[in-house]
């Protein structure tokens, strides 16, 4: 079966814009990873991460470790947190029994 000269010369057009359409979308997508910060892919999908120099990996360890502190501080508020909730919803006469109960505990 022959292709119709009239049919692929009216479909080649189309076909070339999508190719373009294709590219700059590729060409577009790329530079917006690379503007912000993404890591670049290779052709199996694994990032590339280029090599950011001391400065980069210094900035890295400096944020991990605000982090670290941070998420610490967030643990110890969570417990803080909790005690307060167990305050507000207990019954009053428990709570009052309990206070009771720490300061006779420290008086002796």
């Amino acid at each position: 079966m022959a292709l119709n000269p009239e049919i692929v010369n009216s479909i080649a057009p189309v076909g070339a814009i999508a190719v373009f359409t294709g590219m700059v979308g590729w060409v577009a997508t790329t530079w917006l990873k690379v503007k912000n910060g993404y890591p670049l892919e290779n052709s199996w999908g694994k990032p590339l991460y280029p090599n950011g120099g001391g400065e980069a990996m210094e900035r890295i360890k400096l944020i991990s470790e605000e982090n670290a502190q941070l998420q610490a501080e967030l643990g110890s508020l969570k417990d803080r947190m909790a005690v307060l909730e167990r305050i507000a919803t207990d019954q009053p006469s428990r709570l009052a029994a309990e206070i009771d109960a720490l300061a006779t505990k420290q008086l002796n």
